[in-house]
Parts: structure tokens; C-alpha cells; sequence
């Protein structure tokens, strides 16, 4: 993974010939689901603040992912700060246009505390330039890339006599999910005849995201009805994760078109493998030099795993692996996560790790299996409903917290052939379900406080304090059908 190219910087100045022939622009920032929140404004707002920022109501951070205000309310918005306004400030550097919108032009934004000029605790765009910046010290950056496995289900017909039918989430409320047709039917990854059935869906996706500029290397179905997988063209870390974050509104603005619903869920379907959203993470120097690679074998090395693999990028990956368990919220976030977490279905539970190793929570890829300028760390603990941000930041501070410490792997590789939770892995379990994970992320003392500060901690920790709650209360199909004539 070597450094890309870097784009001319966009300046203020450049704006209105930039824009010179639009009458609107489209701006999103992102809220701790990772949804893009955003609106249209005109040319003449977006200019007059496309330095200072402009007010952005702060309740996307008060509120989650279907808008009900959070059962606890929190420090960032909240009743008694009135819900105020935060700033968002455009990063000129994110501009694109939109292809499917007639190409208006399109900004991220990120979020600061208008009182003290810093970014929001909770924002996940200021959280991985956070991290960033502590490798920036060192003159040292990073490099990522995503991979991300979705279904695709068939949307119920528009009916236009019957509004119980015109979408998708409405004909959930009055079927059984399992009603709903899937893309494809069977089992069939790498496919090179299933795409046909959907090709001007399949290339749509391919080709908005090029226009998009959140590139796909690779494209192609996995196994699973209906089930496709993109690989993210790698890039620098902040990037990635922005451009992670926009390819799920790509697939789904696109699928609008032809009647399809992707699912970014963990875990759509019981029996079936899960939906992952694996991220890939590399350190560089100036000179966009691979720093994992050692330069040659290390014969003395304590595993063979990790004989070309640099001191730097030992202690990076002792901090993750001593970190992962006290972070597990912010790369398994929803109760359906953890359906995904389970033995048997290609998905790690335990902290572990190996060379190759597709099943550990850490998957090192390095010589002899790939040139030594692609090594790198595959995390496979995400799934496909993660934030990309907060994926990407946990990694980082927990890799940058090893190599402070210069800490040392806790635990010995797993063999090709030795499973995840078997006798020979020595890693601890993973959390179960959400409640233990945030109990663990939130606890007095955790890595988590220590490497992101209490604020955040307290913050996110109680937006899911709230998704555990509403899962509390909930009756679901399951129980009705286990128990309503049995007890």
C-alpha cells in the first residue's frame, strides 16, 4: 500500500469558478451511526460560509438512527442546552458532484463546539483527524482500505392503491422480514454470470462510484442470496474513511433506481454468513514508504508470523490486540452486531491474530504473500453496519497507544489450521452482545477513556445505552412464536 498522488488543495478563492455555472450545493456531515446528515443550500449561502461554517442543528448527536431523542440525554445535545447549534465547518477538500443528482456539487462537513472552537467529541470525522495527528508527531501517516459485504433484496412492487406497500421498511411493518425476495437466490460467491441478471444495477454501482470518487477495486458477489462484496480502492486513512462512509450512499441512492434494498445489517439472515466491513491499515513515512515491512527477515524473531514484520508494527499491533475488547462498541455498535460475532461463521470472537489467518480478529498480510509494500493489518472484527470513522480511529489510537508503550503481542498467532475459540487459541472472548461490550467500553480505567478522553467515552456510550434499552423492550417475533400458546 504505497501514498497516492496528492490532489491540488481546493481554496475559498477557487469557489466561484468552481461553482461558476451551479445554483446549489449539497453538504453532509456524519452522526455516530455513521448516517450522512445533511441539506441543500444555495450557491450564494455556501459561499458566504464556506470558510467560518454555519449553524448545524447539534441534535443529530442527540438523537439516533430513526430521530427518537436519546433516553438519556447527553452532554453534546440535550433539553437544557436547547438543542443548540454547532458549527460545520465544508472540507473543500472532500468536494465531488453527485451523478445521479444532475452533478450538483457535494462537501463533507465536520463539527466544532461553537463555545470553544473544538471539534465535537462525538464526530467522527474530527476523531480520526485526532488520531492522525498524534501519528503526524512522529512524521508518520497511515493508509487504509475497506471491504464491505451487503444483501440486496428485491423492493416490494409500488402499489399505488395501497400504502402498506410503497416502500420497503413499510412492508416490513406488516410482513415477516423473510418475505422479502432476495436479489439473487442460492449460494454462489465469485459469480460471473449472477451479476448478468442485475448488470445495469451491478455496473451502476461500479461506475457511480468512480464518478463519485470512492473507487472500487474489486466488485463481485459473495456467498449468499443476493449477496455482493466491494473492495475500496485503498488511499490515505482520512480519505478512506470518508470515502467508505459515501460508497453506502452511493449503493443505496443508486438502487433507488431499480427497485432494490441493499442491507449493510450484521446479520440479515439467521444461518446464513453475516455482512462484514473488514478495514485494512498500513503506516507510511513522507515518502509513502511501507513502515510495517522490516526490510528482511528477522531470524530471532519470537514468531515466525511476524519475522518480516518491523518493530513499529509489532508494537501497532499489540495495541490493538490489548485494546480490541475495550473498544468492541465502536466496531460492533448495534444489538445485531453480535448475531455476526458467533463461532462457525467465518467471523472472529476472540482477540487473535495470524499471518494470513482469514478467521482471527486480526488478519496480518505481509511477505511472502504480498510484496513487502502492501503489508499490512486486515481488522475483521467490523461488520458491515460499523462506522468506518470510528473503526478506523479506534485502530489508530489503540496502535499509536502500543507504540508509546511499546507494547509486546499478548498472545501467540494462530496456525493455519487451528480454529478461532479452540484449545490452541489463547485470545480472550470477545464481548457477546452489545450491554457487555459497552459495560467494558464505558467502565472506569478502560483503554477506551484512556485513548479518546471521558467526554467521548460518556457520549457514545449512551447513545448506546439507548439501543440496548429500546432492545430491552422489545417483543419480538421470536418470542410471540415460542410462546403465545405455550405459557
Amino acid at each position: 500500500m504505497g501514498q497516492q498522488e496528492k490532489e491540488p488543495e481546493i481554496t475559498v478563492e477557487q469557489l466561484p469558478d468552481l461553482l461558476a455555472n451551479d445554483n446549489a450545493v449539497k453538504l453532509a456531515g456524519v452522526d455516530v451511526d455513521g448516517q450522512l446528515r445533511g441539506k441543500l443550500v444555495s450557491k450564494k449561502k455556501f459561499l458566504s460560509i464556506a470558510k467560518s461554517g454555519f449553524g448545524f442543528c447539534s441534535v443529530i448527536f442527540g438523537w439516533d438512527m430513526h430521530d427518537m431523542t436519546y433516553v438519556r440525554e447527553l452532554r453534546v445535545s440535550n433539553k437544557e442546552n436547547g438543542y443548540r447549534d454547532i458549527i460545520a465547518v465544508p472540507d473543500l477538500q472532500s468536494y465531488r458532484r453527485i451523478p445521479w443528482e444532475d452533478n450538483v456539487p457535494f462537501f463533507l462537513v465536520s463539527f466544532f463546539d461553537p463555545d470553544t472552537k473544538n471539534s465535537v467529541s462525538a464526530c467522527p470525522r474530527g476523531l480520526v483527524k485526532a488520531q492522525l495527528e498524534k501519528f503526524k508527531t512522529i512524521n508518520v501517516g497511515a493508509m487504509a482500505g475497506a471491504e464491505y459485504e451487503f444483501y440486496q433484496f428485491k423492493s416490494p412492487s409500488n402499489n399505488q392503491n395501497d400504502s402498506l406497500t410503497s416502500g420497503t421498511a413499510a412492508f416490513l411493518q406488516q410482513n415477516p422480514p423473510h418475505s422479502l425476495p432476495a436479489l439473487t437466490e442460492g449460494m454462489f460467491g465469485y459469480s460471473l454470470t449472477r451479476p448478468v441478471h442485475n448488470s445495469g444495477y451491478y455496473y451502476d454501482v461500479f461506475n457511480s462510484c468512480e464518478a463519485f470518487r470512492c473507487n472500487i477495486e474489486g466488485w463481485h458477489t459473495e456467498s449468499g442470496p443476493g449477496v455482493y462484496e466491494a473492495a475500496l480502492e485503498f488511499g490515505e486513512a482520512a480519505q478512506m474513511a470518508d470515502r467508505a462512509s459515501l460508497f453506502k450512499y452511493v449503493v443505496k441512492s443508486v438502487a433507488t433506481k431499480y427497485d432494490i434494498t441493499p442491507c449493510f445489517m450484521a446479520k440479515p439472515k439467521q444461518g446464513l454468513p453475516g455482512n462484514s466491513g473488514h478495514m485494512h491499515i498500513s503506516l507510511v513515512n513522507h515518502r509513502g514508504e511501507n513502515l510495517l515491512f522490516r526490510g528482511g527477515k528477522d531470524e530471532k524473531a519470537q514468531y515466525s508470523d511476524i519475522e518480516s514484520l518491523s518493530d513499529l508494527g509489532r508494537h501497532f499491533l499489540a495495541g490493538i490486540l490489548e485494546g480490541l475488547p475495550d473498544v468492541m462498541p465502536m466496531v460492533a455498535p448495534t444489538i445485531n452486531s453480535y448475531k455476526r460475532l458467533v463461532e462457525n461463521f467465518w467471523a472472529p470472537v476472540t482477540v487473535s491474530w495470524g499471518l494470513e489467518h482469514r478467521a482471527a480478529s486480526i488478519r496480518l498480510i505481509a511477505p511472502p504473500t504480498c510484496k513487502p509494500a502492501a503489508t499490512r493489518f486486515e481488522i475483521r472484527v467490523p461488520g458491515a453496519d460499523a462506522n468506518p470513522y470510528y473503526v478506523m480511529a479506534a485502530m489508530l489510537a489503540l496502535g499509536w497507544r502500543g507504540i508509546q508503550k511499546k507494547l509486546e503481542i499478548p498472545c501467540p498467532p494462530l496456525g493455519k489450521g487451528e480454529e478461532v475459540g479452540g484449545e490452541s487459541d489463547m485470545g480472550v472472548r470477545l464481548a457477546k452482545n452489545l450491554k457487555e461490550a459497552n459495560d467494558r467500553f464505558t467502565r472506569t480505567g478502560s483503554i477506551a477513556r484512556e485513548v479518546f478522553g471521558d467526554e467521548f467515552v460518556d457520549h457514545f456510550g449512551g447513545t448506546r445505552e439507548h439501543e440496548i434499552r429500546l432492545w430491552d423492550e422489545a417483543v419480538t417475533d421470536w418470542e410471540m412464536k415460542r410462546y403465545i400458546e405455550t405459557v
